[in-house]
């Protein structure tokens, strides 16, 4: 082959390689015309089904999204993708892009992409009966009972190693499942977020047999996430999240929001969020 006829070939070659790019670079810009995102659809004042649709999810998440959508000028569809163990399923294999509210674990930060400011704050204490309450004031409090939470939860890295090495507790697929156990004497406690189970115990009538007790066991932010396997998880993209972010932050937005989300919890027909 001459030297004119092997440019020639590697300049088709070239071409080609570029046109492929090109095509592949216009998919996936088409295909984030639309972000997708999911959370932890248990989770009130932050996250809920709501009674109407339940595929969708309302509280203050929702309304730090629906304002991040209109900042980055990308529409996000916020919807119910299961319990919260499939909800981190689904965003870890790609199948949403985001994830509206996560603590921030070695484990999760291998397959999303996590975004600074957090959006909120939350506490995560342990729930006892009010009836035959046992003392706690440090996590080894806990040694020698048997306790329960979601599947998949965390309460913060370092609790979370003590809790393998240390405690023995179950998991199980709602917030609902595990207050009911602790209700009916099946476990000594259960370990969540104080809001959530707040409004979920309010939800089952359980308000006046359970307690969350200080101090509470972590204080986590909860962050903005994307997956790593998204077809949109660009430079660009990041970079208009994490600006929108920022800016919605130092505005007090966020804030405003929870007590937003809070406000809407109180009003809806909650007892809708058991069907």
């Amino acid at each position: 082959m001459t030297s004119r006829a092997v440019l020639s070939y590697l300049s088709s070659f070239v071409l080609m390689a570029l046109s492929q790019c090109g095509m592949a670079a216009g998919g996936n810009f088409a295909s984030c015309n639309e972000l997708t995102a999911t959370g932890n659809s248990e989770y009130p004042p932050f996250l809920w089904r709501d009674k109407q649709n339940s595929t969708q999810l309302q509280g203050a998440n929702r309304i730090i999204m629906d304002e991040l959508s209109r900042r980055i000028e990308v529409p996000i569809r916020l919807q119910h993708a299961g319990p919260w163990s499939r909800a981190q399923s689904e965003v870890k294999a790609g199948r949403v892009d985001l994830m509206a509210g996560a603590f921030y674990t070695s484990n999760r930060a291998d397959y999303m992409d996590y975004f600074t400011p957090v959006l909120l704050y939350t506490q995560s204490v342990v729930w006892q009966r009010k009836a035959t309450p046992f003392p706690f004031q440090r996590k080894e409090d806990l040694q020698g009972r048997w306790g329960v939470t979601v599947i998949n939860n965390s309460f913060g890295e370092q609790f979370d190693r003590y809790a393998k090495a240390n405690l023995n507790i179950l998991t199980v697929a709602s917030l609902a499942q595990a207050l009911k156990m602790l209700a009916t004497n099946r476990v000594d406690y259960v370990l969540y977020e104080k809001s959530p189970a707040q409004a979920y115990a309010g939800l089952l009538g359980l308000s006046e047999k359970l307690d969350a007790v200080e101090p509470h066991i972590s204080s986590e932010g909860l962050y903005l996430t994307l997956s790593k396997a998204s077809a949109c998880n660009t430079p660009s993209l990041r970079h208009r999240i994490a600006v929108a972010l920022r800016d919605m932050s130092q505005e007090g937005f966020m804030e405003q929001a929870l007590l937003d989300g809070a406000a809407l919890w109180s009003l809806k027909n909650r007892q809708a969020l058991l069907n």
